[in-house]
């Protein structure tokens, strides 16, 4: 299947670095061997972290400029979220060739909040052996808004009616193919919209097909999901900060060339899943002098 992708250049206080953009709406290649997505942003080096790595990806995760510690259980890789911390999520391309990476957080795209494949997401362009950081929700060609942990109740997803997949961060690259690039002008789509248009659709569409499906979750579409609740932890929409891109084509092999995905909650919840230790018990000091006794019998001991 062709497609073509759009790529963005960002230089903006929030990444520090170039970006490029990708989209992958409406464009088709005419040679049918070419497989092109059109969502990824580009940009350049800034610092190379130690991280988690996966086919020539390495993502991290930073508060202030420091990465969090990773927790490795039950399969899965976890990190403890700091309530109300703005944060960046560093991807590094460990390869000699371009790539593209589709970005998530908590389900939705970290450039236009949609929840789709990973191929036809919009995507992050990155440079052989460079870094970016990604430190918000791409709001225009001009603007993002940052990350930062909050509750379920106050996330960025919640507002958009979007809350089945909060509490994680996934990646996945893709090589490019060719090298070309030709600037294109990408659909002006406020994501914001856009996701209530979407979820309009789909509640539509629900109504008239009755109880369907849903092959994700196991479950029919009827059920909805658990309302967000103040104690666990997700990824806000914060303030504004200067980020530019600019959308290219780029050419991109269909077959992702490797996936990363990282849990965060915050500490009680790791402790309750048994990812962290549970902390020592705090001696009862004051229930002690409660039951204290003011006279027994007998005579002084010997100490």
């Amino acid at each position: 299947m062709n497609k073509k992708i759009a790529t963005v250049l960002c230089v903006g206080a929030l990444l520090l670095a170039s970006a490029v953009l990708a989209v992958s709406r409406g464009f088709r290649a005419t040679d049918p061997f070419s497989n092109t997505n059109p969502n990824t942003v580009e940009n350049e080096a800034t610092s190379e972290p130690v991280a988690i790595l996966d086919n020539g990806l390495e993502l991290e995760v930073l508060v202030n400029g420091v990465s969090l510690q990773e927790y490795q259980a039950r399969g899965r890789r976890y990190i403890e979220a700091l309530e109300g911390a703005e944060y960046e999520i560093s991807l590094r391309n460990t390869l000699p060739t371009r790539v593209a990476v589709a970005l998530s957080v908590d389900g939705l795209n970290s450039i236009d909040a949609k929840h789709t494949t990973a191929w036809d997401a919009s995507k992050w362009v990155i440079g052989p052996y460079q870094t970016i950081r990604i430190g918000g929700w791409q709001m225009s060609s001009e603007r993002a808004r940052r990350f930062y942990f909050t509750s379920e109740r106050d996330s960025y997803a919640a507002k958009l009616g979007q809350a089945a997949n909060l509490g994680l961060i996934s990646a996945v690259v893709f090589r490019e193919r060719t090298r070309a690039i030709v600037p294109i002008t990408p659909p002006r789509i406020d994501p914001l919209y856009e996701s209530r248009r979407r979820g309009e659709a789909e509640n539509s569409a629900q109504s008239k097909a009755g109880s369907t499906a849903d092959g994700a979750m196991g479950r029919s579409s009827s059920q909805p999901v658990p309302a967000p609740d103040d104690e666990s932890a997700a990824t806000g929409i914060g303030r504004s900060v200067r980020n530019d891109v600019r959308w290219v084509n780029i050419d991109l092999d269909p077959r992702p060339a490797g996936e990363v995905t990282v849990r965060y909650e915050y500490r009680a919840a790791l402790v309750r899943l048994g990812i962290l230790p549970r902390p020592r018990p705090v001696p009862d000091v004051l229930g002690r002098r409660e039951r204290a006794q003011g006279f027994e019998g007998g005579y002084c001991p010997e100490p």
